[in-house]
């Protein structure tokens, strides 16, 4: 009976561990350019970042121009989230905003844009 309980025991600490494991293994980090210039684009980035499903933190840079976002692979895609920004106005390394939501920006925040406009995909839409 002590074996059998033993045994229990190890196999529930064996599936708690896999558990907390994998729960770790879907959270991702990663580093990508966003256009900007201020403290207002900084707060719009992170916003526009962390309104995506499955994104838990974002954190802007506004000498570097980079931003850090952590999320849930499983729950969404960095894909997704360079097109949450480029809705809110800003040019990422992989979505162009649109000139119409980028011209809406406050004079502060119009940063100069990209002159290759082939490095962005302009199928996403709002």
């Amino acid at each position: 009976m002590k074996n059998q309980l033993k045994f229990r025991s190890l196999v529930l600490t064996a599936i708690l561990m896999m558990s907390v494991t994998s729960i770790f293994a879907q959270s991702k980090t990663e580093k990508f350019k966003v256009y900007g210039n201020c403290g207002m684009c900084e707060t719009r980035i992170e916003k526009a970042a962390k309104a995506v499903e499955g994104v838990s933190s974002a954190e802007w840079d506004k000498d570097t121009k980079m931003l850090e976002v952590t999320f849930n692979s499983t729950e969404t895609k960095v894909h997704k989230i360079h097109i949450a920004v480029a809705n809110v106005g800003h040019d990422t390394e992989m979505h162009k905003a649109k000139d119409e939501v980028y011209n809406n920006l406050p004079g502060c925040c119009k940063y100069e844009r990209e002159a290759a406009s082939g490095e962005y995909d302009h199928s996403h839409s709002n």
